[in-house]
């Protein structure tokens, strides 16, 4: 029993935890989501009454529970939740807190799902993103298609006969509560200068003896092969940490981040990508730039495809920061295929920071972002009110050009003739 509005701590979610492993069960399911909130139960739930996405016995047993909450609760406005931060290291917890066999799912297909029921086994199902730049999708599609393979994993260690336990949580909130106690502040939030109020993880570093050399992070770091294999890497690459970052290189002027992925869907064995980052004096500004001038995909070992990179560089003190980042044009930032290998990739990055350079404190320096200070929107303003002032300074104008009468007809007298010329 918990009040409304209470944020479960790493504390108390660890000792909710503990009935997990005194059970005689020994097989626990890990859906993981990449956002989620309490209140999108309750609230497609309700809206889409029988068509809502939730079809599952897991997720309809959880919605019926917060219905009863809701109704006996004394104010339902605000509902509890679990800290992001506990549900960062949630599998990492889990992974150290049993005799677990560690199966990681990433890539959706559960059809041939081994389970050995003579010892522990702790699945962590990677679901679908409910944001994606590559697929355009919407959250409540998305939701539904999780909800189809919660349903079908559960069902099928159901007709197993296997005793098991689920959780489904997310990496990060999808709804974020006010909070009353803190004051709103209007500015630019990056993570030079915030704490990690909107972040889910840590960004991944890449160190040499004592000293970080790079710094790496996105909410979402995903591709697509050949315009049908979608590759969701942010939980791989942040949260699980389910890459090998040992062939990066880093030195005064030149700075490589390798990052390297096995298996991480059906059909590619491996893949690595690599960030190429500079360090140069320009005389016309009298200092040094760090410049990210290509990204490399390789494939299979096999398989080269390379990208020039348009408008990603920052004094070699500072770091980059991007909301978008991709091969779309409509992106700040863009990835350009050099050749033809190129062609076959789609990559979308949102909320990048990078920085390869003069790196202090293992953390980010301060950010110089993509976006310049005159936004589209801010242009538009200038130019509508650059507009609007020509027709009023216009209207004012030929107001003062009018001229009023200096002679008036008298009905006493004889009638008043105004000459043409005049």
């Amino acid at each position: 029993a918990m009040h409304e509005g209470h944020i479960v701590s790493a504390e108390e979610l660890t000792v909710l935890l503990q009935s997990l492993f005194t059970q005689n069960s020994r097989n626990l399911v890990l859906f993981l989501q990449d956002r989620l909130s309490v209140d999108d139960f309750t609230y497609l739930s309700e809206s889409y009454g029988n068509k809502n996405p939730f079809q599952n016995q897991v997720n309809k047993l959880f919605i019926n529970l917060l219905q009863e909450i809701l109704q006996s609760s004394p104010s339902s406005l605000v509902l509890p939740a679990v800290d992001c931060e506990a549900t960062r290291y949630l599998p990492s917890f889990l992974q150290e807190s049993g005799d677990w066999k560690l199966t990681n799912v990433t890539n959706l297909n559960v059809s041939h799902l081994e389970v050995n029921a003579t010892e522990g086994n702790l699945l962590v199902i990677q679901l679908q993103p409910l944001v994606s730049g590559l697929k355009e999708i919407s959250i409540l599609e998305a939701i539904a298609e999780n909800d189809k393979i919660i349903g079908k994993v559960t069902m099928d260690l159901q007709k197993r006969g296997i005793n098991f336990s689920v959780i489904y949580t997310a990496v990060r909130p999808s709804r974020i509560s006010r909070r009353t106690d803190v004051v709103a502040e209007l500015r630019r939030q990056l993570m030079a200068t915030e704490e990690e109020d909107g972040l889910s993880y840590p960004p991944l570093n890449m160190t040499t003896g004592n000293f970080t050399c790079i710094l790496f992070y996105a909410s979402n770091f995903s591709l697509k092969a050949n315009s049908s294999v979608f590759i969701d890497l942010t939980n791989a690459t942040f949260v699980t940490q389910n890459v090998d970052i040992s062939d990066s290189e880093c030195s005064d002027s030149n700075t490589t981040l390798s990052l390297k992925y096995t298996n991480p869907v059906n059909g590619i064995s491996s893949l690595e990508i690599r960030f190429l980052m500079t360090n140069k004096f320009y005389e016309g500004s009298a200092r040094q730039w760090f410049t990210l001038g290509s990204v490399e995909i390789i494939q299979d070992g096999e398989k080269f495809a390379k990208f020039n990179v348009s408008d990603i560089s920052a004094p070699a003190e500072y770091s980059f920061h991007c909301q978008l980042v991709g091969t779309s044009n409509l992106y700040p930032a863009r990835l350009v295929p050099a050749n033809s290998e190129a062609k076959n990739w789609d990559i979308f990055i949102s909320r990048l920071q990078i920085q390869g350079f003069n790196i202090e404190n293992n953390q980010f320096s301060y950010a110089s972002d993509c976006t310049g200070f005159f936004t589209p929107g801010i242009w538009m303003g200038l130019i509508t009110s650059v507009i609007l002032l020509w027709i009023l300074t216009y209207g004012i104008h030929m107001i003062m050009q009018l001229t009023t009468n200096s002679r008036f007809d008298d009905p006493k007298g004889p009638a008043l003739s105004v000459p043409q010329t005049e």
